[in-house]
C-alpha cells in the first residue's frame, strides 16, 4: 500500500494520468467511506462518482494548507450528507419508519470540513497554522520515543473530548491526577516546541493558559486535530496493522485511533485495505468512475 500524493499542478493542468491514478489510489478508500455511512452500494458508487468529479471542478481552488486527501475526503463528506437529507427528505415524505437512518445528524455534527475550519477564533490563522506544526511533532516525537499510552491519553482527551475520569479508567492510570499529570507535561512540551518554532505570537499564550481554560481546547485543539489529521498513521502503517505485522505498542494506538477515537479517515482506509482487491463488481466501479472523469476532464479542457 503507497503512500503516493498526486502533484496538485498536474491535476490543475487536467492531466489525465495523473487524475487516473487518483482514482486508482483513492476509490477503494472513498467508497469505504461512503458505503460504512449510507449502507447503501449503489449509494456509495454514486457519491464516489460525484466525489472525484468535483474534485476536478473545484482542483484550481485547492488550498495548499490542507493535503490532498483532506481536499477529496471533505467532498465525499459533503456528498454522502447529502444523499442523507435526501433518504431522511423521501423517507419524510412517504411515512415510512425512519429507523435506519440514524447517522445524519451526528455526521452533521462532525468536525467542519476543511474549507470551514477558519471558524476559529482564539487564535490568529498564522497562530493554528503553527499549532498544527507543534502538534505533530509532539506526535511525531512520541510515537518515536514509543509512548504510546502517553500518545493515546491525549489523543482521547485534546480529539476526544475524554474527561479525565473516562481516561484514567480506561488505561487503568493511578487516579485522574495521573492523567492531569500526563496533560501537563504534553502541554508543556508543546510550548517548547512551539517556543522553538517561533517565539512571542498568541500560540504560546494560549498553551500557556489551556490547562485552565478547556473550552480553548475545544475550539481550537479538537478541531485541528481531527480535521488536519494530526495522529493518523500512514497508510503503510494501516496496512501493516491490518496485516497483524505490528509490534504492540504501534497496534495498540492503531486500533485506539480507529475503533475507540473513531477516525473516519483511517476507518476508510482500514476498510478499504481489507477489502478483497478483485470483489465481484468492484472493478466495473472503477471502469465507470475512470469514463466519467475522462469525460469531465474533456469537458473542463474546453472551458476557455
Amino acid at each position: 500500500m503507497s503512500d503516493w500524493t498526486p502533484s496538485i499542478a498536474r491535476l490543475q493542468a487536467r492531466a489525465d494520468e495523473e487524475w487516473l491514478q487518483v482514482e486508482r489510489e483513492y476509490c477503494g478508500r472513498l467508497f469505504a467511506y461512503a458505503q460504512r455511512r449510507t449502507g447503501d452500494l449503489q449509494a456509495s458508487e454514486d457519491v464516489v462518482q460525484e466525489t472525484l468529479l468535483g474534485a476536478v471542478r473545484g482542483i484550481d481552488d485547492f488550498d495548499p494548507t490542507f493535503t490532498f486527501e483532506q481536499y477529496l475526503f471533505g467532498i465525499c463528506r459533503n456528498r454522502t450528507i447529502d444523499f442523507l437529507r435526501r433518504r431522511k427528505a423521501a423517507t419524510i415524505q412517504t411515512g415510512e419508519d425512519e429507523q435506519g437512518f440514524p447517522g445524519l445528524e451526528a455526521l452533521a455534527r462532525e468536525t467542519e470540513t476543511p474549507s470551514a475550519i477558519v471558524r476559529g477564533r482564539e487564535l490568529s490563522e498564522r497562530a493554528r497554522d503553527l499549532l498544527v506544526e507543534t502538534l505533530r511533532e509532539w506526535v511525531e516525537e512520541t510515537w518515536r520515543e514509543g509512548e504510546f499510552q502517553r500518545l493515546m491519553v491525549i489523543e482521547a482527551l485534546f480529539a476526544g473530548g475524554w474527561r479525565n475520569r473516562d481516561v484514567w479508567r480506561r488505561f487503568e492510570l493511578r487516579d485522574e491526577t495521573a492523567v492531569a499529570g500526563i496533560k501537563f507535561r504534553a502541554l508543556k512540551r508543546l510550548r517548547e516546541i512551539a517556543a522553538v518554532r517561533e517565539s512571542g505570537n498568541d500560540l504560546l499564550r494560549f498553551l500557556g493558559t489551556a490547562e485552565e481554560v478547556d473550552h480553548r481546547l475545544d475550539l481550537d485543539v479538537r478541531s485541528l486535530w481531527k480535521e488536519r489529521r494530526i495522529s493518523c498513521p500512514a497508510r503503510h502503517w494501516l496496512a501493516r496493522g491490518v496485516a497483524g505485522t505490528l509490534a504492540q505498542g504501534p497496534a495498540s494506538f492503531v486500533r485506539f485511533h480507529i475503533e475507540e477515537v473513531g477516525c473516519s479517515w483511517c476507518q476508510a482506509n482500514r476498510d478499504d485495505m481489507a477489502r478483497v482487491s478483485k470483489e465481484a463488481g468492484f472493478e466495473g466501479l472503477v471502469g465507470r468512475l475512470r469514463d466519467s472523469t475522462v469525460r469531465a476532464l474533456a469537458s473542463e479542457r474546453r472551458v476557455p
